[in-house]
């Protein structure tokens, strides 16, 4: 599988939004207006504020431009010593498979590829990929190492493999379902060229997006976030979260902060998940954290509910655990900290409109003349959000079936405001039950 950006359509794609964002931008100032002699709406100063709001965030992202670097900065890159980290726990054989087939095809190939088991229950078919993996990778010029450990999280595993890698340059973080673009590692490195740069992310889709409707609405949704508000935060140089499957970071910020890494504590509990966050977190300490938006990967992604809910779940906890490291560690006159305070105020005053139009208004003024105007303002949100998703062109996949995609767009936002929003309130109000809880099974499998 690979994934390439099209040009073109960023451009087609911006004016489409410029040009919806004008509208919607007169129609605010005429409500506003209106507001100013008392005739306005409520929420008529929400509304405006919320759609500024959006407008910077989409805006910035069309701002973002993938790294390059010729001439001594190529060179400095090729010198880099590159360790990728693969952690395994109850993966599918054959996507692991896949995960180390796509590593050792790159065409700027790692240094050295750490595969760490981290006591997996259900090793039925590791012992084939194993004896391929250590044969083939060899020829290619990497450097292998496959180490089994009894059961301590993924950040454990992960430990394993800086401990005996210590005179690595970059460490290059790989969920064991992930397939990387052949591409992915040489494109990731490029802004590492930039000596601030401290860490960077790529951009994660579904591999199995086509496997169910689920996974094509999580696909849609997940890779929005990615080319919007990330692209946005990366234009500043402050992306709060890497993702798993594909990032890379300085190994300096691994390995000077592996005994904070390795027994953070929330509330005198052990956090188990939410690593990609904290490595993201240690990184920006340091200097700018960027995402490279042409290097990509394809991740199993849950296809059923329950397994997404559990996901999401975990997610938003660590979320919340990391938003306190972050009021606490950033500096106070960064862009990330004044980002973040402003991204929480603003999720806080979505659920109280939300609350509020959705189940009190209908109560207490009983009317269906907001329903149109509520119906369009999602609809139109929720297309304008997830144009930069037609953007990317998957070998894998045809043209139509990205676009068939894109209009469900509606129902990806519906579903965020109402389940994921739910989700995202208790995960917040549950924050300390900071285990793992998922995968004690192989839950997805790849299918071809």
């Amino acid at each position: 599988m690979s994934a390439r950006i099209g040009p073109r359509r960023v451009l087609l794609a911006a004016a489409v939004v410029l040009a919806a964002a004008a509208v919607w931008a007169a129609h605010h100032v005429f409500a506003v207006s209106r507001a100013l002699d008392g005739a306005g709406h409520r929420f008529t100063y929400v509304y405006a504020g919320m759609f500024l709001l959006l407008l910077w965030q989409v805006g910035g992202a069309y701002l973002e431009r993938p790294a390059t670097a010729t001439g001594r900065a190529r060179e400095y890159l090729d010198g880099l010593r590159v360790v990728a980290i693969v952690p395994v726990y109850n993966e599918d054989p054959a996507a692991l498979r896949a995960c180390l087939e796509s590593m050792v095809r790159q065409t700027r190939t790692p240094d050295v590829i750490c595969v760490v088991d981290d006591g997996s229950t259900d090793v039925g078919g590791y012992e084939t990929v194993k004896r391929w993996f250590l044969a083939t990778a060899p020829t290619c010029g990497i450097a292998v190492s496959w180490h089994v450990q009894a059961n301590a999280g993924k950040r454990h595993a992960q430990a394993v493999a800086v401990r005996t890698t210590g005179d690595a340059d970059i460490y290059w973080t790989v969920d064991s379902d992930t397939v990387s673009d052949p591409r992915a590692l040489d494109e990731l490195l490029l802004p590492f060229a930039d000596p601030r740069v401290q860490s960077v992310a790529g951009v994660v889709m579904a591999a199995n997006v086509r496997s169910s409707f689920l996974a094509r609405i999580t696909d849609l949704w997940f890779v929005t976030g990615q080319l919007t508000d990330r692209s946005s935060l990366s234009v500043f140089g402050a992306v709060w979260v890497n993702s798993g499957p594909i990032a890379a970071y300085r190994a300096a910020v691994v390995r000077d902060n592996l005994d904070g890494y390795l027994t953070e504590r929330f509330f005198g509990r052990t956090v188990a998940f939410s690593d990609d966050s904290l490595l993201t977190l240690f990184a920006m300490v340091r200097g700018r954290t960027v995402q490279q938006p042409t290097a990509f990967a394809f991740a199993l992604m849950p296809d059923r509910f329950g397994h997404l809910c559990r996901m999401y779940l975990r997610w938003m906890r660590g979320s919340f655990i990391r938003s306190w490291w972050r009021v606490r560690y950033l500096p106070l006159r960064s862009y990330a900290w004044w980002a973040h305070l402003l991204r929480w105020a603003s999720m806080v005053v979505a659920t109280v409109v939300f609350v509020t139009v959705v189940f009190v208004s209908p109560v207490v003024e009983p009317t269906l003349t907001a329903l149109p105007w509520l119906f369009s303002v999602t609809f139109i949100v929720g297309w304008a959000q997830t144009l930069r998703y037609l953007t990317v062109r998957r070998s894998d996949e045809p043209a139509g079936h990205r676009v068939w995609t894109w209009l469900l767009a509606p129902l990806a936002v519906v579903f965020a405001a109402v389940v994921l929003r739910v989700i995202r309130w208790y995960g917040a109000l549950t924050c300390w039950r900071t285990g793992w809880g998922t995968r004690q099974q192989v839950e997805v499998v790849l299918t071809h």
